[in-house]
């Protein structure tokens, strides 16, 4: 296992942030994730600095004040129960989050100029989606992506994956610039649902596509941390008896464009879907999806 580029539950903690992952941790430029813990009443104030940044309940909800704009967030009860509202803070703003009930709050940053305008987005607003078939099929949440919402560089979207079933799958790759892809750096963070009083695990595959080593094959579990510089990703593999959640976060130098392509020595997989069913466990308790598809 490549340890520099799978990241524990707890090793990234530093006050007053749960997880703080910021480019120079990563090693790389652009993206970046924190998450937050608050307790009942709880607030947190920080700045964003040079990053455009998505604040993204993962559960509970939470005021967002700040000088450019304000909201109320209602959250959700988990990342397994719902989509959730959530805004974009554009660089160079101090955010007050504050959470009368408590919950987990993720914030997703991008290195930017001065990146859009402050913007709240209802949770019934984010386009969902229904991708692959069989034991393939998963949900995609899409809050932040370049068909979903204006950014300077961020994307961002969720994906939901029933137990037992494989998610980010075929292996597909955004390394380079070209016409079929966009050179892209990406963080996977996971959660776990286990009805079980132990927790369950998914495991997470990355290898490399070229000359740039990377070799890694994580078992992963809630709060845990994927980082994808270059490299074949996939398959991300939820355990019979535990869904598997997680938030990517993308973001890259070029034009702000989602594009990649699969490994060719399993893309052939995408043929065999027509002829299956999407999981009947999907759509998770999220409304109406958009679209069944057969990306990424």
């Amino acid at each position: 296992m490549n340890g520099r580029w799978y990241r524990q539950a707890g090793t990234m903690a530093r006050a007053p942030w749960l997880l703080e992952l910021t480019q120079g941790d990563a090693g790389w430029t652009w993206a970046s994730l924190r998450v937050a813990e608050l307790p009942a009443g709880g607030s947190l104030d920080f700045s964003t600095g040079g990053e455009e940044m998505l604040v993204i309940p993962l559960s509970g909800g939470c005021t967002i004040k700040s000088q450019v704009g304000s909201a109320e967030l209602a959250g959700r009860a988990s990342p397994f129960a719902s989509t959730t509202d959530f805004v974009y803070v554009p660089a160079g703003v101090e955010v007050t989050l504050r959470s009368e009930g408590g919950g987990r709050f993720a914030v997703a940053g991008a290195l930017a100029g001065s990146g859009r305008p402050f913007r709240y987005v209802g949770g019934d607003e984010v386009q969902v989606e229904l991708r692959g078939a069989g034991q393939c099929s998963r949900q995609v949440n899409n809050y932040c992506m370049p068909q979903t919402m204006d950014a300077e560089r961020l994307m961002v979207c969720e994906v939901v994956t029933p137990a037992g079933n494989w998610s980010s799958y075929p292996p597909h790759k955004h390394d380079v610039d070209s016409n079929d892809e966009s050179a892209t750096e990406e963080i996977y963070y996971f959660e776990v649902h286990s009805p079980a009083a132990v927790g369950g695990m998914g495991y997470q595959r990355v290898y490399a596509s070229d000359d740039r080593d990377i070799d890694l094959l994580a078992e992963v579990r809630s709060g845990d941390v994927v980082l994808v510089p270059h490299g074949w990703h996939g398959p991300s593999m939820a355990a019979p008896g535990y869904d598997l959640y997680y938030l990517n976060v993308m973001a890259g130098g070029g034009a702000r464009r989602w594009l990649a392509c699969f490994d060719p020595a399993h893309d052939w997989v995408r043929n065999t879907w027509p002829d299956l069913e999407i999981d009947q466990r999907l759509p998770f308790p999220m409304g109406s999806y958009k679209s069944r598809t057969g990306g990424i």
